[in-house]
């Protein structure tokens, strides 16, 4: 059994073409994979692809028909996993082995956004949050703003200036290939994903706490039962008085998606308005609210460090690559229509990922800046 035998399977398989025998050896050997494959460092897996692999093929020689299929099972599981790199998840709706593929010379790559942010000051002063020094960064009203040792900007009340009354602003705004974590002043944490910016004070004064959201942010609201904490994005407000949800409010996405992990969140515009509970997804769009049930890990899976797509089409796939990616986006040809389920990294370089999405016959190349994608 060569390595060129284990692709055509999974081709096979992928394709749709596959016998009953090779469809059940293909859904066998994904549950077998955490049992098979080490878990070591991703740098360690590829220095020992090729030695692991030839032992495997070696292994399966002179087995019985029953043994040799279980064998096989295992080393594919171990081949497509080393051969790639990533972790692509299955979806549950169909197996797609769709991260095995022949090796790809690249004559340039893209490398992962990190953790970047330009902090905007009351004064229109701007900070570089990437560069910064750990420590105090700025006072504003009677608050100073830390950067902690990992980078986390945070908000700390002087005890001074006790009388201030008026709000003092602060804009952080993160760009295309960037994020980044904010605690605010009542202990509220932010995480802010790329190309997006929030706009909040220093210091919630009044009866109540309200933030405006471009692009897209994941929101664990410090209780107050006294101050409501409210979210504005693109027409529509969120309100809560403590709770973890995640507004999308792109601009390129057509519609505004808010997403209820824990508690309860009241979704309302100028001509509508709605409570969602816990795994159900707010979708604002025209004046008009709808309420559908939602796969919260998929919404959340940015933040978590991974891109996670479920049926998702090639166009839904590349806005986000684009904005991970700091690229722009060209389409040539009339490209087949396709659906693509699962989880990947967000810390590799953009080819691995496009490696992955050509398995299903979509094509790529990298031009500086843009990646050209062809069928």
């Amino acid at each position: 059994m060569q390595p060129s035998d284990i692709e055509q399977l999974l081709e096979k398989y992928n394709e749709g073409i596959a016998t009953a025998e090779e469809i059940a050896l293909v859904e066998t050997w994904y549950t077998k994979y955490k049992s098979t494959v080490p878990d070591v460092p991703h740098q360690q897996l590829e220095e020992d692809q090729e030695q692991s692999l030839n032992e495997l093929i070696t292994e399966i020689t002179g087995k019985n028909k029953r043994g040799y299929w279980h064998t096989l099972a295992i080393a594919a599981s171990i081949l497509v996993f080393l051969s790639s790199g990533i972790f692509f998840l299955i979806s549950h709706k169909q197996l797609q082995p769709l991260a095995l593929n022949k090796p790809v010379k690249v004559k340039s790559d893209i490398a992962p956004g990190g953790n970047k942010a330009l902090l905007t000051l009351s004064n229109g002063s701007t900070i570089v949050l990437t560069g910064a020094k750990n420590g105090t960064l700025a006072s504003q009203g009677n608050m100073v703003i830390n950067k902690t040792a990992d980078g986390l900007i945070s908000y700390a009340d002087t005890k001074e200036n006790a009388s201030l009354k008026s709000l003092v602003y602060n804009t952080a705004s993160t760009p295309r290939g960037g994020q980044y974590q904010f605690v605010l002043a009542d202990g509220t944490k932010v995480w802010l994903n790329s190309a997006s910016s929030i706009k909040y004070p220093v210091q919630f004064i009044g009866n109540e706490r309200k933030v405006e959201l471009t692009g897209e942010a994941y929101f664990e609201v410090a209780h107050d039962a006294k101050k409501p904490f409210r979210v504005v994005s693109n027409g529509q407000t969120v309100e809560v008085l403590g709770t973890h949800f995640n507004v999308n409010a792109y601009g390129d996405e057509g519609e505004v998606k808010t997403t209820l992990l824990e508690g309860s969140v009241k979704v309302s515009s100028q001509n509508a308005n709605s409570m969602i509970k816990p795994g159900e997804q707010a979708q604002f769009n025209n004046g008009k609210i709808s309420i559908k049930n939602v796969d919260v890990d998929e919404v959340v899976a940015w933040k978590n460090g991974f891109f996670y797509f479920e049926d998702n089409n090639i166009q839904e796939v590349m806005r986000q690559l684009a904005r991970w990616y700091d690229v722009d986006i060209k389409y040539e040809g009339k490209l087949p229509s396709r659906e693509f389920s699962g989880e990947i990294s967000r810390n590799v370089n953009a080819s691995q990922i496009l490696d992955i999405l050509s398995f299903k016959k979509i094509h790529y190349k990298i031009e500086g800046k843009t990646i050209v994608v062809m069928p």
